[in-house]
Parts: structure tokens; sequence; C-alpha cells
């Protein structure tokens, strides 16, 4: 169960990071697409919400 929600985390922080790398929002008000660092952050929120869920 750990080793999934682990799991969980690192890919959805990846996820996120790419797409708040590529995905700029130039106003900041958007979480995830605003800067990589909270694309990861919030793509770990939600990897590990996934890997809950799908148990």
């Amino acid at each position: 169960m750990a080793i999934r929600i682990i799991i969980g985390l690192a890919a959805g922080a990846v996820i996120g990071s790419i797409i708040g790398y590529f995905g700029r929002c130039s106003s900041g008000i958007c979480p995830l697409t605003s800067s990589p660092c909270r694309g990861a952050l919030y793509g770990a929120v939600w990897g590990v919400l996934l890997a809950l869920l799908l148990r």
C-alpha cells in the first residue's frame, strides 16, 4: 500500500512539473500551470489521491 502511494506521488509530481513547465500561466492564477514547482505540488496531491482511489 505504501509503495503505491509513493509511486503515485512521484508520478504525479513529475507529470505536474512537466505541465507546469510547458503550460506557463502568465497571471499566476492557475495553480497547476503557474510554475513547475507548483505544478509538481498539485500533481503530487492528485497522484496520491488517484493512488488511494484505485486500490
